[in-house]
């Protein structure tokens, strides 16, 4: 009886200790967060990088964006693939965009479209309009996947739907390839897409 009430105990502390280091996690992201709003990126490193070397996914992805600007740090695309690919493996949609960005560009690693894709794919299905757009873009290009204009108009549709002015012009450029049948068909594609919540499109 004795030791179910130790092991019970123990149990209790350990879920205690995680929630408020997930509080205590969250205060911590949060001041770097106003240090670096106010320009104090010193600050906001030395509150971001213990959290991303502990997992803290939104540290690591803001850490990896100050690497691709140089913002209070020299520019290093390595570190940024780095930091970008940590926080994408755990769901963050940011990161996952932007490393879809940075494998197509061939920034910090060598140019790899099927893999930007595949970044873009997870970070849309969560419903990120720019990776939308992005998957729009390499369908249209053919870039990492067959090029298809009925599949480019269906994310562009997408994106747009989601506030994404940005694709608009794509998209309209991309109807000049198409028939009324195939934008009448990528409509529908886009309609069933957004009432699936991105999956599976």
């Amino acid at each position: 009886m004795r030791s179910s009430i130790a092991f019970i105990c123990l149990v209790l502390a350990v879920l205690l200790s995680s929630t408020i280091g997930g509080e205590s996690a969250d205060f911590e992201f949060e001041k770097g967060w106003d240090a670096y709003v106010r320009g104090d990126y010193e600050t906001a490193l030395r509150e971001w990088v213990p959290l991303a070397e502990h997992g803290h996914a939104r540290a690591q992805a803001n850490l990896g964006f100050l690497y691709v600007n140089g913002t209070g740090v020299p520019q290093d695309y390595t570190t940024a693939v780095k930091w970008y690919t940590l926080a994408a493996e755990q769901g963050n949609a940011a990161a996952q965009t932007n490393l879809g960005g940075l494998y197509k560009e061939g920034q910090g690693v060598s140019r790899d479209d099927t893999t930007a894709v595949k970044w873009y794919k997870l970070a849309a299905e969560q419903g990120d309009a720019y990776a939308q757009q992005s998957l729009g873009w390499m369908n249209e290009t053919g870039r990492g996947t067959p090029q298809d204009h009925v599949r480019a108009h269906m994310w562009y549709n997408i994106a747009i739907s989601q506030g994404n002015e940005g694709a608009t012009e794509s998209r309209d450029n991309v109807e000049e390839e198409m028939t009324r049948a195939d934008i009448s068909i990528a409509q529908n594609l886009a309609f069933n897409c957004v009432r699936k919540r991105y999956k599976g499109c």
